[in-house]
């Protein structure tokens, strides 16, 4: 798939004021720090399309862009951060979940997973809730260039075994890289696949 345009149009924390219409959306979620926004800025080739912040968790908002005006990839607020207090937390959840079980136009949920770490609880319940409520979801592992290439391949056999032990099958799973542009093609060939689809 070749990108032509990306561009923002809104940003907002209630599911209902999302864009209307039946386009497909794509929406990308994980851990704060995982590489969210640098890998949005990578997939649609626009360097600063997606803020990237030092700061992890700045994330606050649903934020939609709108992709060769015919598809969305969505930003969502990233989970887990710490240092937020219980009520900021909470309203980060209410958004979060707000968007997945109800944003009808969602065709698929990536959930970024940092691939230097080992399988972490907090993704695990995410998995599982994700399964619970049937939401269509692929797992995508950034920053392989941070590790080797058998370090990195260890990690991913990790997480995909300990989703064996309560899944059938796995969802779809991607290796990238911000920074050498891997995965790229792979994730955009996905997408354009899913696209073909009727929304339902």
């Amino acid at each position: 798939m070749i990108i032509n345009s990306a561009r923002f149009v809104i940003s907002n924390t209630d599911v209902k004021k999302c864009p209307d219409g039946s386009r497909h959306e794509y929406a990308f979620i994980g851990r704060s720090n995982v590489g969210k926004s640098s890998l949005i800025n990578m997939l649609t080739g626009r360097k600063g399309l997606a803020m990237t912040s030092a700061t992890p968790g700045k994330t606050m908002l649903i934020n939609h862009f709108l992709v060769n005006d015919d598809w969305y990839i969505v930003d969502l607020p990233g989970y887990g951060y710490a240092r937020r207090g219980l009520e900021s937390r909470k309203k980060l959840q209410d958004i979060i979940e707000g968007y997945i079980l109800h944003r009808q136009q969602m065709t698929n949920l990536f959930v970024l997973i940092d691939s230097r770490h080992e399988p972490q609880k907090i993704d695990m319940d995410f998995f599982r809730w994700l399964g619970e409520n049937g939401i269509p979801f692929s797992i995508v592992f950034t920053k392989t260039d941070k590790l080797g290439k058998e370090a990195c391949k260890r990690n991913i056999e990790a997480y995909c075994s300990a989703l064996l032990e309560e899944w059938e099958e796995l969802p779809p799973v991607f290796k990238t890289s911000s920074v050498s542009g891997e995965g790229r093609e792979n994730l955009l060939d996905y997408i354009s696949q899913l696209n073909k689809l009727p929304l339902e």
